[in-house]
């Protein structure tokens, strides 16, 4: 699941984020607000997982590490 979530993150920012694991995507200027969409679509196509983009909080979802455990936490639900 790690390396299907990095694959996803690498396809939407252009870069290989699986050395960057807990750097801030956002803050880097890597992912913006639309790309945000493009990740949130992504995420609950590939792993069949609901995410509202009314309860999504940018900061729970700000590396590469905390998307992993977002996941995870949603796929196991």
């Amino acid at each position: 699941m790690e390396k299907e979530i990095l694959a996803i993150l690498e396809n939407i920012s252009g870069e290989d984020l699986s050395d960057q694991l807990d750097d801030n995507f956002f803050d880097a200027g890597l992912i913006d607000s639309m790309a945000t969409v493009d990740l949130i679509l992504a995420l609950q196509e590939k792993f069949g997982i609901n995410i509202p983009v009314s309860e999504f909080d940018r900061t729970q979802w700000d590396t590469p590490n905390k998307v992993i455990t977002r996941v995870k936490e949603l796929a196991n639900n």
